[in-house]
Parts: structure tokens; C-alpha cells; sequence
């Protein structure tokens, strides 16, 4: 009886699997179409209306028009410094100050999440006007240096980063872990590190991959604070020649949602491992 109680209660009528086939393909064909457009607009030959080509992808190699292509380049590497630089910020600040509250400080949990969700509520020019001061500032200290933008940045990445870690925290019984470890005789970093860091990998690597998608998509801070990002540099390249920023803007999407399949693909496997073990 306990077992029929303990099982979650499903709200309506299941879907067949005629339904949920054609749920599956209409959700296909909404994510899909949009990429085939853009790639269509990017491949296709100049003058007409259909076809493929690779044509466009020459103007790369042309040193002629290499000064086109000079800010895309600077703006992906900008990019990706900002994107390991919030990645680093938050493991080093949002996942301890998560864990803390889980183990000792439970009563400050709610303002932890208030703080993290926040920014998802505040619209990002308004945040961005608000940068504005604080940077010209900063500035004066570190120089107009692009990865400045990361702390920026990693204030619009909180709440992306903050759901999968506590969605892992939620899943992982931490105190009695922690209880268990300090019993054993190990210290407080020992634990954190050795055995509740471990079990929080999932969401670790969930909030890393946002993170790194957020920093990839940001355009309206880099845009107000006039710094060289991937997004900046797209939209000055797609003034020049629109070909090569839809291919550059087709193959950021499909990177994402690569590594969104990898991902996916790595969880379904490490949970059959553990059934099976």
C-alpha cells in the first residue's frame, strides 16, 4: 500500500503512440525548419533561389578581405575567455555558497535563490544601462579589456547556472553524505571535494553547458559597454556579408545543441551503468 502511495499520480490521459508521434514530429519540424532556412540563406548561390553552395565559406581564405573577418575572429576569442572565466566564477562562488547553505546554513537557501533568479526577471538592456557607470570605473583600473564582461555576464548566467545545481542538490542526500564522511574522520574539504562534488557532477556540467550558451548568445551588454564579442562581431559581419554570419550563426547553433546531445547521451548512459550495477 506505502508502494502505491510513494508512486507520482499522472494529471490527464496518456497520449498513444500515434499521438505522441505526431507531438514528436510537430516538435521536429518547429526546431528544424528554422535551421534549414538559415542554412539555405547561407549556402545558397548568389542570384538564385535555390541550390547549395560553398562559395561563400572562400571569402575566409581571401586576404583582400581578411580586414572583414579580423573583428568575428577577435569577437569568438573574446568570447571564449568570457565563457571559461564565468564558468570559473561560478564554480568558485555560486557551488560553494550552495553547498554551505545546504549543510549549515538552510534558513539563508531561499535568499540564495531569490538573489540567483533575479536577474532573469530584469530586463537585460536594463541591466546593461546600469553596467554602464560601474564599468567606466572599472576601466580605469583594468584598461577596456573584454573579459571584464564576464562579471557582467555572469550576473545575467545566475539563474541558468543556479537550477541545475539544485535540481542535483535536491536528488542527492548531502547531509547525510556529509554526516557519513565526517564520521569516517574526513575533514571539511575532504568531504566537500571527495564525495559531495562528485555526486553534484551532473549539475555541475548541466549549469556549465547554459552558462557557456548564455556567454555565446550575449549581445546587448557587449553591445552597450562597445566590446568585441561573438555576437558583436556577427552583427558588424552581417553588414558585409550576410552568407558567411548566417553560416557562422548556424554553426554556433548546432555546436550547442551538439554538445546538448552529447550530454544527454553521457546521463543516459551513466544511469543505465548504475541500473545495471
Amino acid at each position: 500500500m506505502s508502494g502505491r502511495m510513494s508512486r507520482p499520480v499522472r494529471v490527464g490521459a496518456t497520449p498513444g503512440k500515434a499521438a505522441s508521434g505526431v507531438i514528436l514530429v510537430i516538435a521536429g519540424i518547429a526546431f528544424l525548419y528554422p535551421l534549414y532556412a538559415l542554412a539555405a540563406f547561407a549556402f545558397q548561390p548568389v542570384g538564385q533561389h535555390s541550390g547549395f553552395t560553398l562559395d561563400h565559406l572562400k571569402a575566409l581564405t581571401d586576404p583582400v578581405r581578411a580586414f572583414q573577418y579580423q573583428q568575428l575572429w577577435e569577437g569568438i576569442q573574446n568570447s571564449l575567455v568570457i565563457a571559461v572565466i564565468t564558468v570559473v566564477l561560478m564554480l568558485v562562488f555560486l557551488l560553494p555558497a550552495m553547498i554551505l547553505a545546504e549543510l549549515r546554513f538552510r534558513s539563508v537557501r531561499r535568499v540564495i535563490e531569490f538573489v540567483c533568479l533575479l536577474p532573469i526577471s530584469i530586463p537585460t538592456v536594463v541591466l546593461a544601462v546600469g553596467f554602464v557607470p560601474v564599468y567606466q570605473q572599472v576601466w580605469h583600473l583594468t584598461g577596456a579589456v573584454a573579459w571584464v564582461l564576464a562579471f557582467a555576464i555572469g550576473i545575467i548566467t545566475l539563474p541558468y547556472a543556479f537550477r541545475p545545481i539544485q535540481a542535483n542538490l535536491s536528488g542527492v542526500d548531502v547531509i547525510t553524505l556529509n554526516e557519513a564522511a565526517r564520521s569516517l574522520g574526513a575533514g571539511w574539504f575532504q568531504t566537500v571535494w571527495h564525495v559531495i562534488v562528485p555526486n553534484l557532477r551532473r549539475g555541475m556540467l548541466s549549469a556549465g553547458l547554459l552558462t557557456v550558451s548564455v556567454v555565446l548568445g550575449e549581445f546587448t551588454i557587449a553591445s552597450f559597454l562597445q566590446q568585441n564579442t561573438f555576437q558583436t562581431g556577427l552583427a558588424l559581419l552581417e553588414q558585409a556579408d550576410p552568407y558567411v554570419a548566417s553560416t557562422f550563426a548556424l554553426a554556433a547553433l548546432l555546436l550547442v545543441f551538439l554538445i546538448l546531445v552529447v550530454f544527454g547521451a553521457f546521463g543516459a548512459g551513466r544511469r543505465r551503468s548504475r541500473k545495471a550495477a
